[in-house]
């Protein structure tokens, strides 16, 4: 299933959220740009648990948000940002824009600590807002439960386009997270994909999507 839009108009002009993604396309583009150089900066400033582990720095601390703004690929930041897209204008609107920016980077730094505690031996760099953004789907589920995302349904050679419940959309991502999470246990990263990662910020988003919500939700219309 792949989300194009929700039901729920915003109040506000999500700045926060347009500024969250345009930060992590021009990070994506300066990584593009470095072309040989790529490799380095992504081991500079990816999050490797190891080295957190092992000898923790100031440096592997920083480390946790600058891993937060790259990517490995255009599939990566394009899946990352579309969700962002579609979800993150919402929980800003009810947290407010101050609110949503240290409830995204404290979703972010969760769920990097739960990867560096289930992975503590991987040396393997680690990048990619999605932890972060995991974060705001379990706010959104917890914030706009009776809301529904127009989804796009591959069915063989056909496609349809329906209605769904985000319960069910989040909840299925959630769901598969967590399978893939423990069949990665004990070893490495499923396909490259820090899924405890993932889980730890969706966990994060929910237990603190009340806390830092501060206004009355709105009413659910659709607007297409």
């Amino acid at each position: 299933m792949i989300p194009i839009r929700d039901q729920i108009p915003t109040r506000s002009v999500p700045v926060i959220n347009y500024l969250l993604i345009v930060a992590n396309v021009v990070v994506f583009i300066f990584q593009w740009l470095a072309g040989p150089y790529e490799q380095s900066l992504v081991y500079q400033f990816a999050l490797i648990p190891y080295n957190f582990v092992s000898s923790l720095s100031l440096a592997d601390i920083t480390d946790i948000f600058t891993s937060m703004f790259m990517h490995a690929g255009l599939a990566h930041v394009g899946g990352n940002m579309l969700y962002l897209w579609i979800f993150g204008d919402n929980v800003e609107d009810s947290m407010g824009h101050g609110r949503y920016l240290l409830f995204y980077l404290v979703g972010g730094v969760v769920a990097s600590l739960t990867h560096i505690v289930t992975n503590p031996g991987s040396q393997v760099p680690t990048v990619g807002a999605s932890g972060a953004i995991a974060a705001v789907l379990g706010a959104y589920l917890v914030l706009y439960p009776q809301s529904k995302v127009l989804t796009i349904i591959p069915l063989g050679f056909f496609i349809r386009m329906s209605l769904i419940p985000a319960s069910i959309v989040l909840g299925l991502w959630f769901v598969l997270q967590f399978f893939s999470g423990v069949l990665s246990l004990g070893g490495p990263d499923v396909g490259g994909v820090a899924f405890w990662a993932h889980i730890g910020g969706f966990v994060a988003g929910v237990v603190m999507a009340k806390l830092f919500a501060k206004r009355r939700q709105p009413e659910y219309a659709v607007h297409w």
